[in-house]
């Protein structure tokens, strides 16, 4: 894996920054505006998000998968924050899951 002057912590960063912006002028913030809409929109845009991402993949477009990614990844942060989800307990879940097999973890999952 390539080093990078930028690691993970920029999420932790980006996300007090949407949340700062929660009851912010939408007029002037395209976070506040989000924010204001509600997890419903905050959603809606992960999946326009999710599906670019994925379309920029396909293309075998690095640059423009890199791009789409972060535009996922901040709409992401959004839609936590609209649901009042603080980034520590994905972070938590993603450490349980370490060093388990995906499978082993998904086969551990209860079904409904």
């Amino acid at each position: 894996m390539a080093e990078t002057s930028i690691d993970a912590r920029v999420l932790d960063r980006l996300f007090a920054v949407i949340d700062s912006r929660r009851g912010g002028d939408p007029d002037a913030s395209y976070t506040a505006w989000l924010l204001a809409k509600g997890p419903p929109k905050a959603a809606q845009k992960v999946g326009e998000e999710a599906v670019e991402t994925v379309i920029a993949a396909l293309d075998e477009d690095t640059d423009a998968l890199a791009s789409e990614s972060a535009d996922l990844l901040y709409h992401l942060l959004v839609l936590w924050a609209a649901r009042g989800l603080d980034p520590e307990r994905v972070w938590d879940a993603l450490a349980a899951r370490e060093g388990v097999s995906g499978l082993t973890e998904k086969a551990s999952r209860t079904k409904e």
